[in-house]
């Protein structure tokens, strides 16, 4: 059976029960209930005016709607369950039948509800704002929309990027820009013929006078290993956000240009292979040259 199939099941077993209750109402009995009805819609619409004026101010426009609105269903369904209590209708085959149309409505939309309460926790936790830039299950980005199910934000290749807020409310997020200042570090490997402390010297002296280099914390340079190849040095140095990228960028190339104009190598990698016993090997391969 499908889902359609099953709700209209559900809903035709709920209008016999209303068919069959309904049968022997007086007039006194149907005034009450008219009354009920309207005193349940002017509480529902006065809760929903009370609940989304204030919220409007600390929310964004459309949780704040949505939240009204699930108040305001609310009462009007308490309602209904006060309208059927006076006629002493038997809530026996409403309760089966509501308790199928729940189960599949349940399931259907378990996912929306769960987008609704992450979205929540998300406005409320304040991870991001729209225009921070974030990086999220290995996508990152500029946020451009948070709803109360989805947030989108547009890749740096230009393309936008729809993530549902239960998938961002359990992974872990990176706001790149939320804080004022940022680190930049590279790793830069020298000559084994070179000086290291000539090169770190350089390296010091052009951070310590960089316009974008911030002088606390200071900017730290040291050799941090001997590697395969070449003299490891690593370099930090902390720079504004909003600067971080023009940084990381144009510092990288002039401290290239610096260290190769006063002699520094910067080595690509290599190896050196020594091979054992390679006279043996060479006068064992003439004599079976010679037996052959």
């Amino acid at each position: 059976m499908g889902f359609l199939d099953t709700l209209n099941q559900a809903f035709a077993t709920i209008i016999n029960e209303f068919e069959k209750s309904l049968g022997g109402l007086n007039a006194a009995e149907i005034l009450a209930a008219a009354l009920i009805i309207i005193l349940s819609y002017v509480i529902a619409v006065l809760f929903k005016k009370l609940v989304e004026k204030p919220l409007r101010r600390v929310a964004p426009q459309d949780i704040a709607t949505l939240t009204s609105r699930l108040v305001y269903y609310t009462v009007l369904f308490f309602g209904l369950l006060s309208v059927l209590a006076l006629f002493n209708i038997s809530l026996s085959g409403l309760l089966v039948a509501g308790g199928i149309a729940g189960i599949v409505i349940g399931f259907a939309s378990q996912t929306v509800f769960s987008n609704f309460l992450s979205g929540l926790f998300i406005y409320f936790d304040k991870p991001f704002k729209i225009g921070d830039a974030i990086e999220i299950k290995g996508e990152s980005g500029i946020v451009t929309d948070i709803n109360v199910f989805s947030t989108r934000i547009r890749k740096w290749d230009g393309v936008y990027l729809r993530i549902p807020n239960e998938d961002i409310f359990k992974s872990q997020i990176k706001n790149l820009i939320q804080n004022k200042v940022r680190r930049v570090e590279y790793t830069i490997g020298i000559s084994y013929q070179d000086d290291p402390e000539k090169a770190r010297s350089m390296i010091q002296e052009h951070l310590d006078n960089h316009p974008l280099v911030l002088a606390e914390p200071l900017p730290t340079v040291f050799l941090s290993d001997l590697g395969d190849s070449a003299l490891v040095i690593q370099v930090r140095f902390w720079t504004l956000t909003k600067y971080w990228f023009q940084a990381k960028t144009s510092i990288l190339e002039e401290l290239y240009k610096k260290l190769t104009e006063n002699g520094i190598t910067i080595p690509f990698p290599q190896q050196t292979i020594w091979f054992a016993n390679t006279l043996e090997h060479r006068s064992l391969g003439n004599k079976n040259r010679d037996n052959g």
